[in-house]
């Protein structure tokens, strides 16, 4: 690959186009269903199969997750916008046109901010977002059967996924670097999220990125020959492909050849993108505005309501989160990765919890557990007040650290009440002096020769005697009082 000196000299120009599957129950002009995971060809109809005489009907639905995403997104949103036909023959295409939009968008002009990590301090980025439109998917080919020259020797369709939703997000060229293309699409598929309107599963195709990438010398204002690479669905393989796609087309030019604008796909098993055709130009899908639907027009009303409806977003509870809250630039972009874990967060808060507590116990144990168990935080049984009652209860010096780590697995997996449960056990901690010391006391003298070497200058058996005395004390003696005692005892 090329030296670091050669590295420098050129700079990456890269944007996304993002295909988002939307949440409805039913396809964006037909009542059938968009349910994953149905027997192949089955959630179809005579509208999504391009059958004569058919006609399609806007799912009202769609238009309002489109223009809640494009809200968002910062975009302005059209009053008056039109669906178009983008001609292409394939064979999971039944009409032989895709209905998308083509000149006059839903929404265009938007921005959203990514936020990476450099040097231990966060680095807040807008990246432009050209437009969001509406179109449908197309269905599935399935190559099948194995042939040593040709490879498949059939190839069968599946039109479930024809006339499913999508919205496609445009962004404009604004990225750098793969790290910040990945973190691009993470924000995207939070806000989708957040809003209700996909749930971003790139594993079932509802999340779907192609990368556009070029490189130019550092400095100037050209733009170099973009090359596409189509279906990346992980956020990992968008970072790792980008990265290779550089330094290739830097080798590329470094070597005194020609760039091509084409189409190329990442090959996981080899970590590298290999060509896979020259890439079209607009002119080649003979797009016109499609003459069995009416143009869309949004009224202000509408769009004030719908306005009203939107949560508030990630990045704006990033920054809540660390300026009122006092928490790190880690904790908040954890604590709002997703929007169950931020609303069980503030819940607890509302409950009477501390944020970094809170915070701490939610991204620590907590998660470790639903980690483990492949639970969701809706399945459990421990509310955020019962969480802020242990917490409370900490603070309060009811009950130590090492007692509440004791009894959250029971809450977890039963629920209750923390206090109540405390009660129960006989887990109040001793916070008595008299009580500790007198502990302290029976431990010393139960360890002689642990205390002549602890005198004779072994200060790290300090840690032993503190565990003898949580022994003694069946894990309740009041921990920082404990050592404060054990020191006084041990030096006197």
């Amino acid at each position: 690959m090329t030296t670091t000196a050669t590295k420098t000299q050129y700079e990456a120009v890269i944007g996304l186009e993002t295909h988002c599957q939307l949440s409805t129950k039913t396809k964006i002009f037909s009542s059938s269903s968009t349910a994953f995971g149905a027997d192949p060809n089955t959630n179809i109809d005579p509208v999504c199969m391009g059958l004569p005489g058919t006609l399609p009907v806007l799912n009202q639905k769609v238009l309002e997750y489109a223009v809640k995403a494009g809200l968002a997104l910062n975009c302005q949103i059209a009053p008056y916008s039109k669906f178009d036909r983008k001609q292409y023959f394939y064979p999971d295409l039944p009409k032989n046109y895709q209905i998308s939009q083509y000149d006059l968008p839903i929404a265009e002009h938007g921005w959203l901010e990514i936020e990476l990590e450099e040097d231990g301090q966060p680095v807040r980025k807008r990246i432009g977002i050209t437009r969001l439109h509406m179109e449908e998917d197309a269905g599935k080919l399935v190559h099948g059967g194995s042939d040593r020259l040709s490879g498949s020797t059939f190839s069968l369709v599946d039109y479930n996924r024809a006339g499913v939703p999508l919205i496609e997000i445009v962004s404009e060229p604004d990225l750098r670097s793969g790290a910040e293309a990945a973190e691009y699409a993470r924000e995207l598929r939070r806000i989708m999220r957040y809003l209700g309107v996909s749930d971003g599963n790139m594993q079932e195709g509802s999340l779907r990125c192609d990368v556009n990438i070029s490189i130019r010398p550092v400095g100037s204002e050209k733009f170099g020959t973009k090359v596409e690479i189509k279906n990346m669905n992980s956020f990992n393989a968008i970072e790792r492909a980008i990265n290779y796609e550089i330094e290739r087309q830097i080798e590329v030019l470094e070597a005194g050849d020609r760039l091509v604008q084409e189409t190329r796909l990442w090959e996981e098993g080899s970590q590298r993108t290999i060509s896979m055709r020259v890439k079209e130009g607009s002119s080649d899908y003979r797009y016109f505005p499609e003459p069995d639907l009416g143009p869309i027009e949004v009224s202000a009303e509408q769009l004030a309501a719908w306005k009203r409806e939107l949560p508030e977003l990630p990045a704006a509870k990033r920054h809540r989160y660390e300026e009122d809250l006092g928490l790190s630039s880690y904790d908040a972009r954890v604590l709002t990765d997703d929007r169950a874990m931020a609303e069980y967060f503030e819940a607890t808060l509302a409950a009477g919890a501390p944020a970094k507590q809170a915070a701490n116990w939610l991204m620590g144990d907590i998660s470790g557990y639903l980690n483990t168990e492949k639970k969701t935080l809706a399945d459990l049984p421990l509310t955020p007040e019962t969480l802020a009652e242990m917490i409370r209860l900490i603070e309060s010096n009811t009950i130590s650290t090492k007692i509440a780590k004791d009894i959250l697995p029971e809450l977890l997996t039963q629920g209750g009440s923390a206090k109540e449960l405390v009660e129960k056990k006989g887990l109040i901690q001793i916070s008595d002096p008299a009580a500790i010391e007198a502990a302290i006391a029976k431990v010393l003298e139960a360890h002689p020769a642990e205390l002549e070497k602890y005198r004779s200058g072994k200060k790290n058996m300090l840690g032993f005697f503190v565990g003898q005395v949580m022994k003694q004390t069946g894990g309740r003696a009041d921990p920082k009082l404990t050592n404060q005692l054990l020191v006084k005892q041990l030096d006197g």
